[in-house]
Order: C-alpha cells, then sequence, then structure tokens
C-alpha cells in the first residue's frame, strides 16, 4: 500500500511569508539510513517552528495534522537506494512524509479555505506547508472517525477495493486468501470478499489477531502463522479445494505455500512483501512456473492507479460502514512523540489493527 504521489514541502524548510502566527512545530526526522529492521533511534523527534500563512498569490495552503498514518512501506523509503521506486526515499535530517488527516489553517488555494478538513500526503509533524494541494481530498463523511481517512476511507480502502475486484476480479462462490488479513488492508480485503460471497481465510501473527480476524472482521477461518510448522499443510487445511484469488501482503515463505495451493487460473494481486522490507537482499523466488502450470496471472498495483475511481469507492464503503456491513479496527498511539516507536512496532506486529498517531483531536 503507498500513498499518492507526494506534493509536500516542510514547513520550516519552505520559503516564508513575512507575516503570520510562528508556532512550535515538532516533527520527525530520519537520522540515517537504515539497514535491517528500523528502530526508535533511526529518527528523533525535533521542534521546530511553523508560520500559519502562506506567501499572498500562492495556491500553498498551511495545515494542522491531527492524525498520521504509520504504513510499512515507510521502510521501503529509509533505505539508501541507487535504483528508482515509485517513491523517492527519505532525506536523512528531513522530515518523513505520509498520508495525514488535517485540517486547514491558511490557504492561497480557491479550493481549500481555513477550517476544512482534507486528508493528503502531508509531514510527519505538527504543521505542514502543502506547496501543491493537488493531490489532497476533503473530507466528505466527517460523521466518521476522522482517523477513518487514513484507513478504511483512505488509501488502504481504495488498495483493498482495486486489489480485490479490479486486480485480482474476484466473484461470488470462490476461495479467498488474505496474509497480514488483520492490518490496515487485509481487514477491509476480507470483509469485502465476503459481502460478495467469497470463502474468505486470513493469516496473521497472533492468537489474539486470528480471534479478531474470526470473531469481529467475520472470516469464515483464519490461523496464526507463527504456531504453523508448515504453512502448506496449513493452507491445505484451510482450502483442500485450493485457493482463487491471494492477496498478497507477505512474500517470502507465505507466497512459496501458497502458489502451492492455488486453484488452476487463480490471481493474486500483490499488494506488499512485508517479509521483504528489512532484507538487504531479499528472498530468492519461489516456484514460479507454477504460474504456468497452474495458468496463474499475479499482478502488482499501486493504490494511485486507481485515484480516479476514489469518490465512487468513498461513497460506497461510506454506506457499509453505515450499515455496519464493513467494520473497522484502528490501534492509536498518542502525541507525535509516539511516532517513531508506533512506526516501528508494525514490524513486530505490536499494533492491532491499523495503526495511527493521534496528534490533536479536533
Amino acid at each position: 500500500m503507498e500513498p499518492p504521489p507526494p506534493a509536500v514541502a516542510a514547513v520550516v524548510a519552505s520559503p516564508e511569508p513575512e507575516e503570520g502566527d510562528l508556532v512550535t512545530n515538532k516533527r520527525v526526522i530520519l537520522k540515517r539510513y537504515v539497514t535491517g529492521c528500523p528502530r526508535v533511534e533511526d529518527m528523533e523527534v525535533v521542534s521546530g517552528t511553523a508560520r500559519l500563512a502562506v506567501t499572498p498569490g500562492s495556491p500553498a495552503v498551511v495545515v494542522k495534522n491531527l492524525y498520521l498514518s504509520c504504513d510499512t512501506y515507510m521502510r521501503t523509503r529509509m533505505r539508501r537506494r541507487a535504483a528508482p521506486s515509485f517513491v523517492p526515499n527519505y532525506v536523512p535530517g528531513e522530515v518523513l512524509e505520509n498520508c495525514a488527516v488535517s485540517k486547514v489553517v491558511a490557504s492561497g488555494h480557491p479550493d481549500f479555505k481555513p477550517g476544512d478538513l482534507l486528508w493528503g500526503v502531508t509531514g510527519w509533524e505538527e504543521y505542514t506547508l502543502i506547496t501543491d494541494p493537488r493531490f489532497c481530498h476533503k473530507i466528505s463523511y466527517p460523521e466518521f472517525p476522522l482517523s477513518y481517512y487514513t484507513g478504511v476511507l483512505g488509501v488502504p480502502g481504495i488498495t483493498a477495493y482495486a486489489g480485490l475486484f479490479q486486480v485480482a476480479k474476484a466473484k461470488k462462490g470462490e476461495y479467498v486468501f488474505v496474509s497480514a488479513a488483520s492490518g490496515a488492508v487485509g481487514q477491509i480485503v476480507g470483509q469485502l470478499a465476503k459481502l460478495i460471497g467469497c470463502y474468505v481465510v486470513g493469516s496473521a501473527g497472533s492468537d489474539e489477531k486470528v480471534n479478531l480476524l474470526k470473531n469481529k472482521l467475520g472470516y469464515h477461518d483464519a490461523f496464526n502463522y507463527k504456531k504453523e510448522l508448515d504453512l502448506n499443510a496449513a493452507l491445505k487445511r484451510c482450502f483442500p479445494d485450493g485457493i482463487d484469488v491471494y492477496f498478497e501482503n507477505v512474500g517470502g515463505a507465505m507466497l512459496d505455500a501458497v502458489l502451492r495451493n492455488m486453484r488452476q487460473y487463480g490471481r493474486i494481486a500483490v499488494c506488499g512483501q512485508v517479509s521483504q522490507y528489512n532484507l538487504e537482499r531479499p528472498d530468492g523466488a519461489p516456484d514460479l512456473f507454477l504460474l504456468v502450470a497452474k495458468s496463474l496471472r499475479m499482478e502488482g498495483f499501486l493504490a494511485s492507479d486507481y485515484a480516479g475511481g476514489y469518490r465512487r469507492f468513498e461513497e460506497e464503503m461510506a454506506r457499509y460502514l453505515r450499515e455496519g456491513k464493513v467494520v473497522y479496527v484502528e490501534d492509536v498511539a498518542e502525541g507525535i512523540e509516539a511516532a517513531p516507536a508506533a512506526l516501528v512496532g508494525l514490524f513486530a506486529g505490536r499494533n492491532v489493527g491499523k495503526q495511527v498517531v493521534a496528534l490533536a483531536r479536533e
């Protein structure tokens, strides 16, 4: 899962207007490029200032960040990469960035006014100057928790929706497997698949998360992959007739086992591969000849590829939430000082549900 294209400049790093209230602005910076599993010490919360104004004639907006999104993809931006990727590396000494829910405090853009609530890419800081707000979205349904726009009504939601229906093309009666099933994206995938009449099984990394999948999120079955000595056998137990659709979030040994259990003409939507993010050298490829032998289709995708359908998705998902057909589980950390530990905790499985950092509750 990845955010829309970044369009952010941190307030303290941008030309400031001569007038406007000057406020303290705590921000999370990357101290150094990361190798292996990220540590809290790889980041630092520092204090600067932000001016709550925009330069006259500028289309920029200044926002107060309310909820920051924590996502595993951020780890891929913390390494020194020579080869280009779909998003640039973070730069040591500069503020991290990711999706957030924010409130406009100053604006030179005709589509945004002070007090508007929006979500989009901002700095991991209390205030951000967004120099190009084209990729920001006004919040249409403020009756839901605003933090939902870092999750079920934001990038994770459109990722789940597009991956399941437009990439994997899941259909009623099919057998669907979701790895990292209790996470930001996985919990939505399983519920959407069940809504259209699929048989849905998920994997997670603790008994607590397995119980969540089965008793709150409505998965037909689930297993704790950390307790399974043989993933191939676990999948055969859950899917004696094989898997039609796999929503891939993990990679590595799980992908290898899934390929062996896919049915003929099955589809695999590759959203992420979290087991690989902390490795200097990715695991060797699984037996990809199974793609040929079983006539499988395996396709990676970016949420931004489907951004044009966001408003239609938002309306549909809001209806599911209102009717109780989809529920969403969040793990909320309080305050910007908690952000580094919240991000690191994703890789130890400490979060239960979508990880969010609350900066201000408005």
